[in-house]
């Protein structure tokens, strides 16, 4: 209940007592001496946390381009629509933004897997109660077989 009186009649008094009320100036020597430095020792400390802060958003910003690679990379290789903001986000980077190494170790372990299930010794491989040895062996018995007999035929 107090607190209810306070709020609604604490407004209007301090709107009624306007300038009456003195009021600190927010300098940087009163934040200075508030935390026990001197105005020198302030600005340097004030100087590294925005130094800090920009090395802060420069990895955020590097992080979130490299994450956008990332998506952009798969869009491309499942034939999705492209994300313009993606796009922008790397171009925001501005240094080159490459794949994660581990990633792209990844992507390549993948690309070669799939060159070999697309190629046809893959598809036989799939194949179910298919001894690819045996099936290289017959194959090989076959060429030479064929060797053979065009040696032995006289138009060649």
């Amino acid at each position: 209940m107090a607190f209810m009186v306070k709020h609604m009649i604490g407004g209007q008094l301090k709107d009624l007592t306007g300038g009456l009320t003195e009021e600190k100036p927010e300098g940087d020597k009163g934040e200075a001496a508030a935390k026990g430095m001197t105005q020198e020792e302030f600005e340097q400390y004030q100087q590294q946390l925005e130094e800090e802060k920009q090395e802060r958003d420069a990895n955020f910003a590097q992080k979130k381009a490299e994450r956008a690679t990332v998506r952009s990379h798969f869009r491309d290789k499942y034939r999705l629509p492209k994300n313009e903001l993606d796009e922008t986000q790397i171009q925001a980077a501005g240094s080159d933004v490459e794949l994660p190494t581990e990633l792209a170790k990844m992507i390549a372990e993948d690309n070669q897997e799939e060159e070999h299930k697309q190629s046809v010794l893959g598809q036989l491989s799939n194949i179910q109660n298919v001894d690819m040895d045996q099936l290289k062996d017959k194959a090989q018995a076959t060429l030479e077989e064929l060797k053979n007999s065009a040696e032995k035929c006289s138009l060649m």
